[in-house]
């Protein structure tokens, strides 16, 4: 074999990753509110875009509702209803990019609903305006209470010091070293800190803070000090011990447990808080007057722009070549923005259409007929990669009969059914292991082994590590702290 230099012909394809496409990736997984703000930075650099401010016309008018058939073994011939489905000649957006080399990308992101459907499902409520924050709120008190320079210098440090749950953990020792002042003073500021509105900040852990509150109502006597010093016994439901500590009876310890749970365990946590901005659906849904389910995307969340055409001929008929260059690039930015945020649109409610049809007993009669549900089973319906689909579904909600939901909420895992039998939803899984615990007795408290021999008979294949980790995921006790619970509170009952 001679060894050489020679000249190879090779033919070969690659993805080329070019910045409109990673526009369109982008604006594909981005919610609504960063494809707004999207749009708005490209109509203050695109001259030949404008906001569509044309009255949004009535679907009934203007759209003609494709209808879905219905998925075999559902118990009605229910069907749902989608808007124009993308056109043939669009460009695929279902593409496999992991292995793909991105070095950038222009675009920059910014920062339960109604069981009928007769309402505008745009309404929101005023959001709250803003209240005066943390500091200024505690800082307006420490100015009128204390009129020594000292002791609204050290008050202002520890005011500094604060953390946002309302705690002060510093050491007293170190702070008056830093201040020049004795520890015994610094120790008073801070005890008449605690008292400050909202009582039990500037406390150093959750049993100073919550004495501090009940010390302001009149409530702190020995026996619940007894039970503040011992919280973790409280925490594990060891109530027959705190019975023994407190020196008191079933009823007086539930009295206490009550009056602890009125309390606020974090004072600090209500301020400087920024309102939770509602969420605004991506996807309308209602009921079909002859059966099934009506989707449409919500005009709210759609930005709507248009090309100027004719701004954009009368600047090419004059304009220099520089300045053609310039039209000719931002002509075909627009045209890619409009085609992109269309495709987008077309892709959520051709997916949403999928989705739905596909969990109708969940829509129909709740979480217990959720059914398994993976990226790969939509990808196939609606022809399209699994990577889009899963870019599809981030971020995006639909406003159904049980409340808004992102559409991430609709894929489950599966939980194998006994004998071969049919999957089961791992959602619909941990809502019957809570029902049960909801219904148990407090004589018959069931065990992990139990509600797995009841998943069993009822047909589900659950391991129980499998039951203890939905437990733990749902918040419910073990069965022992359950059992410690409910016949406390049958003691107190019979009391």
């Amino acid at each position: 074999m001679a060894l050489g230099p020679r000249l190879d012909l090779r033919q070969s394809q690659s993805l080329v990753m070019t910045p409109q496409l990673r526009q369109a990736i982008k604006l594909l997984q981005s919610s609504n509110v960063e494809v707004g703000a999207f749009v708005e930075e490209e109509l203050e650099r695109n001259p030949l875009l404008e906001r569509d401010e044309r009255p949004e016309p009535a679907m009934e008018d203007t759209r003609r509702a494709d209808t879905l058939p219905a998925q075999a073994g559902q118990d009605s011939a229910t069907a749902a209803h989608a808007d124009s489905l993308p056109a043939e000649h669009a460009a695929p957006l279902d593409a496999d990019w992991s292995n793909v080399h991105d070095e950038g990308t222009p675009f920059s992101s910014s920062a339960g609903g109604r069981s009928d459907f007769a309402d505008d499902l745009s309404t929101m409520d005023d959001l709250p305006g803003r209240g005066a924050t943390r500091h200024e709120h505690l800082s307006e008190q420490i100015r009128l209470t204390f009129r020594d320079p000292q002791e609204r210098l050290i008050a202002s440090a520890m005011l500094a010091m604060l953390e946002p749950s309302g705690r002060l953990m510093v050491d007293v020792h170190a702070m008056a070293a830093r201040l020049c002042c004795g520890p015994g003073k610094v120790e008073a500021v801070r005890l008449r800190l605690q008292r400050f509105d909202p009582v039990g900040m500037f406390a150093a852990d959750l049993a100073e803070c919550l004495a501090a509150q009940l010390a302001e109502r009149n409530r702190l006597d020995p026996a619940i000090q007894a039970l503040l010093d011992h919280l973790p016994l409280l925490a594990r439901r060891e109530h027959a011990e705190l019975q023994r500590i407190c020196a008191v009876d079933a009823q007086d310890l539930a009295d206490m447990i009550a009056e602890i749970r009125r309390l606020d365990p974090k004072p600090g946590a209500g301020f400087d808080t920024t309102p939770a901005m509602p969420v605004q659906p991506d996807v309308l849904m209602r009921a079909a007057p002859e059966g099934g389910w009506l989707l449409e995307l919500n005009p709210d969340t759609l930005p709507r722009v248009l090309i100027n055409q004719g701004f954009a001929a009368r600047c090419l008929t004059t304009a220099k070549r520089a300045e053609k260059t310039f039209i000719t690039e931002k002509l075909q930015t627009a045209n890619w923005l409009v085609k992109s945020l269309e495709q987008r649109a077309n892709t959520i409610l051709k997916v949403a259409a999928d989705i739905v049809q596909r969990q109708d007993g969940f829509f129909r009669h709740g979480v217990e007929f959720l059914r398994p549900l993976i990226l790969r089973e939509v990808a196939e319906t609606v022809e399209m990669h699994e990577s889009t689909v899963s870019r599809v579904t981030a971020n995006k909600y639909i406003a159904t009969p049980r409340g808004i939901l992102e559409l991430k909420f609709f894929f489950t895992t599966a939980i194998n059914g006994t004998a071969g039998g049919e999957s089961v939803s791992a959602a619909a899984v941990r809502h019957r292991i809570k029902a049960m615990v909801d219904q148990e007795s407090p004589t018959a408290i069931l065990s992990d082994d139990a509600i797995v021999t009841r998943l069993r008979q009822e047909g589900v294949d659950i391991a129980r590590r499998t039951v203890a980790k939905y437990r733990d995921a749902l918040r419910i006790p073990s069965s022992v702290q359950r059992k410690r619970e409910k016949e406390g509170k049958a003691a107190t009952a019979v009391a």
